[in-house]
């Protein structure tokens, strides 16, 4: 089993370090507070470890349906566009003042998760390829992948998110402008590419 834990904390950091519309949201949210970072590895876990165990029950090639991906598409990548544009305005206040953004930690995770068909597609194929083989070790097989994976995000996003809250006393206004721009033009991208993607999907 050391062998596959091994593969599942590769598997998970490759995932979790890509900058993504998680990692965005969490270089944002932590400006604010050291902990966003684990409150949103909070709100991951609340969507994950239900689709793990939807894929144990064998729920996998629903998250495959070419229909629930449009849907999910369209859906997240409206939702990423709205939070990137709500970033952007709001830098101002979150840099300069002493607002944060207008949702919380764990609901950025939720959100984050729930409308990101990449994730949902990853535990679909990859994600149900790791929980067939943990499952040949019994009844402790699955909670033993629940936990190694969710530790991976968790102790990665923490990290981010300490490191950023320490070190934002170094950070010039117009640096601290620039990352909430990149954060923000992060999310916008990702959405509009899932719109893209949803839309071809219809036209194709």
């Amino acid at each position: 089993m050391l062998a596959l834990l091994f593969s599942v904390i590769v598997i998970s950091l490759s995932g979790v370090m890509l900058p993504g519309p998680m990692f965005a949201v969490t270089v944002a949210k932590s400006y604010r507070s050291p902990w966003a970072g684990t409150k949103i590895a909070i709100g991951h876990a609340v969507i994950e470890i239900p689709i793990i165990l939807l894929i144990y029950f064998g729920f996998a090639p629903f998250f495959q349906n070419n229909t629930v991906q449009l849907a999910l598409s369209l859906l997240g990548g409206g939702m990423l566009i709205w939070m990137g544009i709500g970033m952007f305005r709001a830098r101002q206040e979150v840099v300069r003042g002493g607002s944060d953004l207008k949702y919380g930690a764990v609901t950025a995770g939720i959100v984050m998760s729930v409308m990101n068909p990449l994730f949902l597609l990853w535990w679909a194929t990859v994600g149900s390829m790791l929980v067939m083989k943990f499952t040949g070790f019994g009844k402790i097989g699955l909670p033993v992948l629940v936990v190694t994976h969710w530790l991976c995000d968790l102790i990665w996003l923490s990290i981010t998110s300490i490191l950023i809250y320490r070190t934002k006393a170094l950070w010039k206004n117009k640096f601290r402008d620039w990352v909430f721009i990149a954060c923000s033009l992060l999310l916008v991208g990702f959405g509009t590419w899932y719109l893209i993607s949803g839309i071809q999907k219809i036209i194709l």
